[in-house]
């Protein structure tokens, strides 16, 4: 089995064989695991090689691009202004940004977006990279989309427009963009490792994407989700040795709130500890970020069953959480809550039991794939029954 580095707490020893077991098991290239419980680390686990082109070992604070699991960091940010009543979830977007109400879109709230609800999950519009790096073209080009279905009747993965949409309802409210602010309020006052945007400074710690073989290819072009995950050909995915797709600094240096955050196992466990238990004996957060009463705001499901496309992949979402979904991605009770990445990465917390966790890696194997829900599964044998 492959050697793995870090620790876990007595108790947590069953997370541990089952991460070493991951290698054995499945082409593993590096990967993490953290867990936090009662706002305290006790498993922080990494192995395996960073990048494969030369060996670089992954180290405890590898970086790695987390695709969705930016929803998390771009949700909770929208959490914590309407905590402070200074967004209404509920409340149309043109509050806050007039020209959004524009080609039928007046009726269109922030809540549906986060529940994907909102009828806008891709762009007739097609941004060129450097359209999508500079975020004004997006917005005047999301402004200018007319929905693709009455909002709120149904839903569909809003992907990228998601974070544009709820990233600049966050810059209307606070002057920052959606990466500025979290890296302000957030990331920086408790020593996260998590960036929407990547400073060049960090680059010498991220890993290489890398894929397993096999892996389904993309549906054509003019698919729709096809158009969802490449914003219509600008991003290219994955395209790990081509421009502009994840393996890419320039891809990795902008602000593309729905999908492209860059983080450690440990920075998202971490964030997500903040937020629902504190973290013990550090400050300035030995509370809670959100309260229990918009915990429960969040985590009430907005969307599930089939969608627009007509399929149901077993998600249920709250705003802007996958709830425990437990034929796509099961996790520890009824309360637990998260965020998934397109190459197997996944963090959750879970009230009930005071837990979170995140699992990270740079093998893309794909739809069902089984990594972080072994590690799932041996986390809830050590918890207390």
């Amino acid at each position: 089995m492959q050697q793995h580095h870090g620790w876990a707490d007595e108790g947590f020893g069953a997370v541990a064989d089952a991460f070493a077991r991951n290698y054995a098991d499945f082409p593993e290239l590096g990967s993490a695991v953290t867990v936090f419980s009662e706002g305290r680390k006790v498993v922080e686990l990494w192995g395996g090689v960073a990048d494969e082109r030369t060996g670089r070992a992954w180290t405890a604070d590898t970086l790695v691009p987390v695709f969705s699991c930016a929803k998390a960091l771009v949700s909770l940010s929208a959490h914590l202004l309407a905590q402070q009543g200074r967004l209404d979830l509920d409340a149309p977007i043109a509050r806050y940004w007039p020209e959004f109400a524009r080609h039928g879109k007046q009726a269109i709230t922030t809540r549906m977006v986060l529940g994907h609800r909102a009828g806008i999950p891709v762009l007739d519009a097609s941004p060129s990279f450097a359209d999508i790096a500079a975020w004004t073209p997006v917005i005047r080009a999301i402004e200018a989309q007319q929905p693709l279905w009455e909002p709120d009747t149904t839903y569909e993965y809003h992907g990228h427009v998601f974070g544009f949409v709820v990233g600049e309802v966050i810059r209307r409210i606070t002057g920052s963009t959606p990466g500025r602010f979290f890296r302000s309020e957030l990331a920086d006052p408790l020593s996260l490792d998590a960036w929407l945007g990547l400073p060049s400074s960090q680059l010498p710690r991220l890993a290489r994407l890398s894929e397993a073989d096999g892996r389904r290819p993309m549906p054509g072009p003019e698919h729709l989700l096809t158009r969802i995950v490449t914003m219509n050909g600008a991003l290219v995915f994955p395209g790990l040795d081509e421009p502009h797709g994840w393996n890419d600094p320039d891809l990795h240096a902008i602000e593309l709130p729905g999908a492209g955050a860059i983080a450690s196992a440990t920075g998202l466990a971490r964030l997500l500890a903040a937020t629902v238990t504190g973290l013990a004996g550090t400050s300035p957060s030995l509370s809670p970020l959100l309260t229990p009463a918009t915990i429960v705001d969040a985590t009430r499901e907005l969307s599930s069953g089939a969608g627009f496309l007509g399929f149901d992949m077993g998600a249920r979402w709250g705003s802007g959480f996958l709830l425990p979904s437990p034929t796509f991605r099961p996790m520890l009770s009824p309360t637990s809550f998260g965020n998934d990445g397109a190459g197997g990465q996944f963090t959750f917390a879970d009230p009930t039991h005071a837990v979170t966790f995140a699992y990270t890696a740079n093998r893309m194997i794909g739809h069902g794939d089984p990594r972080a829900n072994n590690l799932i599964a041996a986390l809830a044998t050590s918890l207390p029954r």
